[in-house]
């Protein structure tokens, strides 16, 4: 299953009970929100398939992982409708993992930028390479953390939550975010990365699925008035993308993110 919105797309392919989601734009595996629907809509649906034991989420291409929100639709939101619709493309896609009954692994291959991070700590268990650096970059566009907070608290502590979010200009390494728990493993390469997660994948998709579903809710318990605190989370992005001081920031951002690009 394809869904493709001129370059960027969502696709899913199962073999042997393993669902592979796969997402692609081409500036940096940026998420504009016809993206996150699609992101969402792909979860959701594995998460139903009867055929489907165990999910892959990863990106395409050899750079970033994923930039995180799409700056072209960020600057293009012009009123606080707008701004919660877009935010809670975020929020979709974090609740859609959280109730996904099946275990979701991450593969992640290079950097992560703000909501990048927040879909690394989402998934349940995520296998990353040395040079997957990660940055909460929000408060450097003049909003926060907002949406993907809870997800990226619930998984590295408060701390480790708040050390990434004051100082949002600056990338932590892979080991730094394998250390505090966002990644269950980091690999010197590649192909040492995928083979982790060929062997993990596997093994999982002979798993009891029964079993694997009521882990799954044991592992998220305390999360169940997510479907509420995300969207009051986008509320608070959307009013604070719409300042003139926003704007500026994220222009002055793009400037400085030439090097995720490609």
């Amino acid at each position: 299953m394809s869904n493709h919105i001129g370059d960027a797309y969502v696709k899913t392919e199962v073999h042997k009970g393993i669902a592979t989601i796969e997402f692609y734009h081409p500036q940096s595996n940026s998420l504009p929100g016809k993206l996150l629907k699609n992101l969402t809509h792909a979860i959701a649906h594995a998460g139903t398939d009867p055929k489907v034991i165990v999910i892959i989420l990863k990106s395409a291409g050899g750079k970033a992982f994923c930039a995180g929100a799409s700056f072209e639709e960020l600057t293009s939101i012009k009123n606080e409708t707008e701004g919660l619709e877009f935010f809670t493309g975020f929020a979709n896609v974090i609740n859609a993992m959280r109730k996904c009954p099946k275990l979701i692994i991450g593969r992640v291959h290079g950097k992560c930028v703000g909501g990048g991070v927040g879909l690394v700590a989402a998934v349940d268990y995520a296998i990353a390479v040395q040079g997957a650096d990660v940055k909460l970059s929000e408060l450097a566009i003049a909003i926060g953390p907002f949406v993907v907070g809870p997800a990226v608290e619930r998984k590295i502590g408060v701390s480790a939550f708040s050390t990434l979010a004051i100082d949002a200009g600056s990338f932590r390494n892979a080991e730094w975010a394998r250390k505090r728990g966002l990644y269950s493993e980091v690999h010197d390469s590649i192909e040492n990365m995928d083979e982790a997660i060929i062997r993990l994948s596997t093994t999982l998709s002979h798993s009891s699925p029964l079993a694997m579903a009521e882990m799954k809710k044991v592992f998220w318990k305390g999360t169940e008035n997510w479907d509420t605190l995300l969207v009051e989370r986008a509320k608070i992005s959307g009013r604070l993308v719409l300042s003139d001081y926003t704007k500026e920031a994220i222009e002055k951002f793009k400037a400085k993110s030439k090097e995720l690009r490609g």
